[in-house]
């Protein structure tokens, strides 16, 4: 199934776009989305421990289940004063 994936900040630096369709088995969570991103743009790995997500506009676990046409945000950690 295709999910839309975003990011943001120096997430989107460092992949190069900020959005991209991304194909995921069916059944497949949050946290398996990142898997495939991190594949396809390895520069994003190091981010894995402080990166969030949502899903559809709303703050996701990386249990979340993702479905057909769904779109998730990889945000980079808030940072600043």
């Amino acid at each position: 199934m295709r999910v839309k994936v975003r990011v943001f900040a120096r997430l989107r630096e460092l992949a190069g776009r900020d959005a991209w369709d991304c194909d995921v088995p069916a059944g497949a969570s949050v946290a398996d989305v990142w898997l495939q991103v991190a594949r396809e743009h390895e520069t994003l790995t190091p981010f894995e421990p402080v990166v969030s997500f949502a899903l559809n506009s709303s703050f996701a676990s990386r249990s979340a289940t993702v479905q057909e046409g769904d779109e998730i945000a990889v945000l980079p950690p808030v940072s600043g004063g």
